[in-house]
């Protein structure tokens, strides 16, 4: 049936550059495309099935009867598929000489598409992501969507074309070549030099091409390079070691371009945005901004050996997934054709891309050859050279990013060298961040999911390459999202200025095992307090998913091999922000063992949704170039710093602090034995002793924000 919308012509943006039109058919979706270079308009054509776009063209083809027939009024809106829609923001703009009110729908439950309406019919559909708002709009009407904020007066401008120069293959100091393609604007003035930015990728330089090419159609130069050993680069790839030095040389022949002003900016985001840290931390003076979004850490702290342990699924499956060929097979990544329950249960761990991908795994290979933290780890600890960061760098993650262990080592370390111009934001995002605002039945207001994610991108360069005075080095340096209070804010600094430090204590009657136990947190150490134990048996591991997600900790927190402390129900709501750590006394029968801590908000039904955790390894209690194996029986004191946060406690919730030893789908269980863990076939149960008393006060500490 013919709906007013196939009758409609959209205007089809994607980063707030026009991208053609797009009108819905009974026959199909048609699309009439803009020539990249020239931006011209060309004729109608079936839309590729093909094309990455992230809005989904075919969702919405399918539903337009269900857009149609819906009555776009009250508070919120159910379409005859369930999807979902409450109203959100307004938009008032004159348009054919008459002021006219538009009303923008936020999709819940599901990766946004939004609706906006005027008088009650659809004029537009946009999906926000990281990079940028793809939106189709009634044409005309563009003034009256979230297409505004590219409106802003000093931003840059799509004015252009994209003149795709081809590939350079660039060597590198050792001589090795890498695949690098140049895009710059078309329709520049002869001569004119250019700021330049940066893409260095593991997942082959074609695979978003067309969204890092949008840069140059606003003024930029843009390099997008394959990094060494993937896709149609040389060498070998070694996970972290040759990015430091690749990207300082590939600096070098960008200013020596005869389209370059010199000036380089560089994006990246997980990988990717540790090889712009590292990049940053070569100390190049013709690097002059970075964004650095949900950035892997160095390898000891968030990958490879996380904490000191032996990281388990997140890395096995990114490293096999890059070790069958130059190309990433992301059915591998995504736990589709390797089963990660079989993985992580492979022995000897050396083995394991044997034996899942028939195959060895160079990478896999070499970090066995390095069991302890030695110069080859050394070399991928960016934060072995922080005090080379001078570049400005705006740092972008959230609450659920697997990967915030690296963005929190990252801005610890731009806080250490009191680096200039540092920026972060923080919201209610997973490592693929600005998707969805809601997550496993966590719900976030409307405002989670923002539309100006990619144009604070763009100031950030227009600041720094361009010296466009923006302003957006004069705001506030962290915004954060606080989820329960589901509301944006910020502070000169994070972990917020204004938060106050304040410790929770362990406290039992040694019977604090489980979720059922007598474990307490308390406001001053006691005195008495007894210990608690538990036997941990590498055979036996916590099987939480692994993800930093917000997870119900509930079935898992009634295991006896998990100690349990409880605040009393909150008279008032408490709000936490910034960076969070727990100080813990603690012994083993074993040699080695591991500790894994978890803070949860325990709603009044008794579901414990996990917040942030971590994980160490004992032997590294005294810095991770001084293993030492445990004296049986002996109380050590651990730091260990928890994953970032903020969150309110609703009045009548509980604060709950757990301790295990063991989260198989985090890092592999530690036998106990301290052998190589590479190597170790045998394993041993031991029994744990947590300690709390007044001299071994075990806390764990949290950022209060008063009066929130």
């Amino acid at each position: 049936m013919t709906t007013y919308l196939h009758t409609t012509s959209f205007n089809f943006y994607c980063s707030g550059i026009y991208s053609g039109k797009i009108h819905f058919t009974e026959q199909g979706i048609m699309h009439a495309k803009v020539d990249v270079r020239r931006r011209t308009q060309m004729q109608d054509n079936v839309l590729d099935p093909g094309a990455k776009y992230v809005l989904p063209f075919a969702k919405i083809a399918r539903q337009l009867r269900s857009y149609e027939t819906a009555e776009w009024a009250g508070e919120e809106v159910v379409l005859d598929s369930g999807d979902v829609y409450q109203k959100h923001i307004r938009y008032e703009a004159e348009i054919s000489g008459q002021l006219q009110a538009s009303q923008v729908w936020a999709l819940r439950g599901d990766t946004a598409l939004d609706v906006v309406t005027l008088d009650g019919e659809v004029i537009a559909f946009l999906t926000p992501n990281r990079y940028g708002i793809e939106m189709i709009v009634k044409a005309g009407y563009e003034k009256l969507t979230p297409l505004t904020e590219y409106d802003e007066p000093l931003l840059s401008k799509p004015e252009y074309g994209v003149n795709d120069l081809g590939t350079f293959l660039i060597p590198m100091r050792d001589g090795i070549k890498l695949a690098t393609d140049v895009f710059l604007p078309e329709g520049i003035k002869p001569g004119t030099k250019l700021p330049t930015i940066l893409v260095r990728t593991c997942y082959d330089r074609n695979g978003k091409k067309e969204i890092f090419m949008r840069w140059a159609n606003k003024g930029y130069a843009v390099i997008s390079q394959d990094v060494r050993g993937r896709a149609d680069s040389e060498g070998e790839l070694i996970p972290f070691y040759h990015e430091r030095d690749d990207g300082y040389d590939t600096i070098d022949w960008i200013i020596a371009q005869d389209w370059s002003d010199g000036k380089v900016g560089m994006w990246g985001a997980s990988y990717l945005g540790y090889v712009v840290v590292a990049a940053a931390t070569s100390g190049h003076p013709n690097l002059k901004a970075v964004v650095d979004e949900v950035n892997v850490g160095s390898p000891f702290v968030d990958t490879a050996r996380k904490g000191g342990t032996l990281c388990s699924w997140p890395l096995l499956s990114w490293t096999l997934a890059q070790s069958v060929g130059t190309r990433t097979d992301f059915d591998i990544f995504g736990g589709v054709t390797v089963n990660p329950e079989a993985a992580v249960d492979a022995r000897p761990i050396r083995d394991i891309p044997q034996q899942m991908i028939s195959r060895t795994s160079g990478p896999w290979e070499l970090w066995s050859q390095h069991p302890e933290y030695d110069d080859f780890w050394k070399n991928c600890t960016f934060t072995e050279r922080g005090e080379q960061v001078k570049v400005p760098m705006y740092v972008i993650s959230g609450w659920y990013d697997g990967d915030s262990p690296g963005v929190s080592e990252t801005w610890r370390m731009l806080t250490e060298h009191d680096v200039p111009n540092r920026k972060i934001r923080l919201g209610a995002w997973e490592h693929g961040p600005n998707r969805a605002r809601d997550l496993m039945g966590v719900s976030f207001g409307n405002d989670a999911v923002v539309y100006d994610y990619d144009v604070s991108v763009l100031r950030w360069f227009d600041r720094f390459l361009k010296e466009i005075p923006n302003g957006i080095d004069e705001e506030p340096r962290a915004a954060y999202y606080v989820v329960g209070e589901n509301k944006w804010r910020t502070s000169e600094d994070w972990t917020p200025a204004e938060a106050v430090v304040t410790p929770f204590y362990l406290a039992s009657r040694g019977r604090a095992n489980s979720s059922l136990g007598d474990g307490r947190l308390v406001s001053q150490p006691e005195e008495n307090s007894i210990p608690d134990t538990y036997i941990y048996n590498p055979a036996d591991p916590v099987a939480d998913s692994g993800e930093r997600e917000p997870e119900n900790m509930r079935k898992h927190e009634l295991r006896s091999d998990i100690v349990v402390y409880t605040s009393e129900p909150l008279a008032d709501k408490l709000t936490i922000a910034g960076e969070l750590s727990a100080v813990i006394y603690a012994a083993s029968t074993g040699a080695d063992t591991d500790w894994v801590v978890t803070l949860s908000d325990v709603h009044e039904n008794g579901d414990s949704i996990r917040l942030s955790n971590y994980i160490v390894r004992a032997k590294y209690r005294h810095g991770l170039e001084q293993p030492q194996l445990l004296v049986p029986g002996q109380v050590e004191k651990y730091d260990i710093f928890l994953q970032n946060i903020a969150h309110t406690f609703a009045e009548g919730h509980r604060i709950r602090f757990t301790i295990t030893s063991s989260s198989k789908f985090v890092a592999f269980p530690n036998t106990n034995t301290g052998n190589n863990p590479y190597e170790d076939t045998e394993d041993v149960t031991v029994q744990q002793t947590i300690c709390h008393d007044s001299s071994y006060p075990s806390h764990i500490l949290l950022p209060v924000i008063p009066n929130a």
